[in-house]
């Protein structure tokens, strides 16, 4: 990624291994602080290493922080961080996998529109301004929706921070690595 973090040589897409993703981090971060109102929302991007890869969360706030209240449309400060990760995370060919969550408060409306469909929506609305920016289609592995039922604050149900957006970039495998190079997909 560029920004000096040493992982990428001119025009080659790295394969950023387990070893590698300090950087990934390291360079996502150095990119969202460039952004104009970043420091008025850091506190609602977390970011960790897991054993499945580099997890971004991205934890609404009370009045709403990425996404307009009960709604999958992005915030500007919204658009702008997924734009960045589109930007980066494109530059890399590890498969991507992008999750909506809310918390448990009722939402449905007149048409049956409910947790579970904004949820979806989110993430699908996270997963194409990747894509518009970077991201390749063959990256995205999934796009879940989850409503309520992995709480990021079980004890705290209604607790805006269970109401997000993650998106988790998956270490490499053999068999991931496999068939992006040849373009073929396992079965």
């Amino acid at each position: 990624m560029p920004g000096g973090t040493g992982i990428t040589s001119p025009g080659k897409v790295p394969e950023v291994s387990k070893e590698d993703f300090e950087k990934v981090k390291t360079a996502l971060e150095k990119n969202f602080s460039k952004l104009p109102e970043f420091v008025r929302i850091r506190d609602h991007v977390k970011m960790s290493l897991t054993t499945e890869g580099l997890r971004v969360e991205l934890l609404e706030g009370e009045k709403g922080t990425f996404f307009e209240s009960g709604s999958a449309t992005p915030s500007r400060e919204g658009q702008e961080v997924m734009e960045v990760m589109g930007e980066q995370l494109g530059k890399i060919h590890n498969l991507i996998m992008v999750e909506g969550h809310t918390d448990s408060r009722p939402f449905v409306s007149r048409s049956g529109y409910s947790n579970w469909e904004l949820s979806s929506d989110r993430a699908n609305a996270a997963r194409r301004i990747m894509q518009q920016n970077g991201l390749t289609v063959g990256q995205i592995a999934q796009v879940r929706g989850f409503a309520d039922q992995q709480l990021r604050e079980p004890q705290d149900p209604e607790n805006a921070a269970n109401r997000r957006v993650t998106i988790i970039v998956k270490y490499l495998n053999k068999d991931q690595d496999k068939s992006q190079n040849t373009g073929g997909g396992s079965q």
